[in-house]
């Protein structure tokens, strides 16, 4: 089993908060790799992150950490909000409210968000299983009276 960079989960928690969560699409660079994509991205040599996205309503994605120019860690993910959510408001609701609660990510769990948030009627829960090396988890969000709004499933590991 390789072993975890000490500073990696330091370093993806300030990623994180440093691209989709803190600043959305003020976050994307002008020329993603992959037509068609987001791309954000954050640099603090030794490490540089990636998240490269297709799609908004229903997305999928992959994020990649390299140190010294070789990935080193990777998540993928899909998910979005359900298909019969077609009110703008409410869609820009949800994704504004997940990007509160991704603003949450701990380095004991440097993935998505915390376990639990809440906050303007809604919830968000992230169940996760493993560690840095090796993980999978859903999250989810829902109305405070329990019914979904939400869903995305991620898993990931170190490369080897």
């Amino acid at each position: 089993m390789p072993s975890v960079p000490h500073d990696l989960a330091a370093f993806l928690v300030e990623a994180k908060r440093h691209t989709y969560a803190g600043l959305d699409d003020d976050a994307t660079v002008a020329t993603p790799l992959l037509t068609g994509s987001k791309q954000l991205g954050h640099s603090a040599p030794p490490y540089t992150y990636r998240d490269i996205y297709f799609g908004m309503g229903f997305f999928v994605g992959q994020e990649t950490v390299a140190r010294d120019e070789r990935i080193i860690w990777s998540m993928s993910y899909s998910g979005g909000a359900r298909a019969d959510i077609m009110d703008r408001d409410v869609f820009l609701a949800i994704y504004k409210f997940l990007r509160q609660a991704l603003l949450g990510v701990r380095a004991e769990e440097p993935f998505r968000g915390p376990r639990l948030f809440e906050q303007a009627g809604m919830v968000y829960r992230n169940e996760v299983e493993g560690s840095l090396d090796r993980f999978h988890g859903v999250e989810t969000i829902a109305r405070d009276d329990g019914a979904p709004l939400y869903g995305l499933r991620y898993s990931g590991g170190l490369l080897r």
